[in-house]
């Protein structure tokens, strides 16, 4: 097992660097040092100044990252897969991003390596009627003001949550800093589901294939094991999606637009190769000699039968 010799991680800044995710920074470069990746770059749109956010330096400091570069969206990441006079190129590029960054880092896959597509960020909830509605639609909106793309679904065995939970977005949506984003991501892209009974829901949520998936039921412990596909499960009514963001362990950066149904969250795998290792001494090699001849014939590779043939 190996390290990738370079790794470069794309951290959002949105427009001007107006939302500088610090948390990514951590979560794309930790994982890169524990695996052992001797080159590590950053790269991040800048602010309206032209400098990089300090907040950003700061955790790219702790995580030890020391080469960082003022690039946004694809040709960022175009950058980072075929490298510049600046820009050195990588093995693997990790981290989330827009829906610019995600098709570019799905269009130089294969030149380069990558994580997952991951953004535009989504959440969809599975709630019964002992919700809190107030709870929900704050949940809802965590992910709709990231990106007037993002997706924010509840499905919802109680037609009351239902209502509640529309009235309680029209509400918190007045306070965001960045509501209009918010408004634009619901309007397109959010939805509210009645379904019959949990089963359903269910069904619905490993359909979809979630980033986020939060289970805010009566007994969530009893569903965990019908979630199939799903980037991060949130358990109860106190564990919004934030913690996951945060502070609670697992990676942020998670599959999205259905890529959950192949794909994990970022961890150190993503930075290591595996090598196959193998030796054969003499006499076991002569006693399986005729079985690899025999499976060689079947497929018509003569060359491959006289390879060990001619050992015998």
């Amino acid at each position: 097992i190996n390290p990738v010799d370079a790794a470069g991680i794309y951290v959002p800044g949105g427009r001007e660097g107006k939302t500088p995710l610090v948390s990514t920074v951590l979560m794309c470069a930790i994982p890169a040092a524990l695996a052992g990746v001797h080159r590590i770059s950053m790269v991040t749109p800048p602010m309206k100044n032209g400098a990089v956010n300090p907040h950003l330096l700061v955790a790219a400091k702790k995580a030890g990252v020391k080469d960082i570069y003022k690039a946004g969206s694809a040709w960022a990441i175009a950058a980072l897969a075929y490298g510049t006079e600046t820009i050195p190129k990588a093995d693997v590029i990790v981290g989330p991003g827009n829906i610019y960054v995600t098709l570019a880092k799905k269009l130089v896959s294969g030149d380069v390596g990558i994580d997952m597509l991951a953004g535009p960020s989504e959440i969809l909830i599975v709630a019964d009627d002992s919700a809190v509605p107030a709870y929900i639609a704050a949940d809802l909106l965590s992910q709709a003001e990231h990106d007037p793309l993002s997706s924010s679904i509840l499905v919802t065995t109680s037609a009351e949550i239902a209502k509640e939970v529309s009235m309680a977005l029209e509400e918190q949506l007045k306070t965001l800093q960045r509501k209009n984003i918010a408004a634009a991501a619901l309007k397109k892209y959010g939805a509210i589901l009645v379904v019959p009974n949990i089963t359903t829901a269910i069904s619905i949520a490993n359909r979809v294939a979630p980033e986020h998936l939060e289970l805010q039921t009566r007994n969530p412990f009893s569903i965990i094991g019908k979630i199939r596909h799903a980037g991060a499960v949130f358990v109860g009514n106190h564990t919004p999606e934030p913690v996951g963001d945060y502070i609670a362990g697992p990676n942020h950066v998670l599959p999205t637009a259905g890529t959950a149904r192949y794909s994990s969250a970022l961890s150190v795998d993503h930075f290591v190769k595996k090598t196959s290792l193998i030796h054969y001494a003499e006499a076991p090699f002569k006693k399986e000699a005729g079985d690899i001849m025999r499976l060689a014939e079947v497929e018509g590779l003569d060359a491959h039968v006289n390879s060990v043939k001619i050992r015998l």
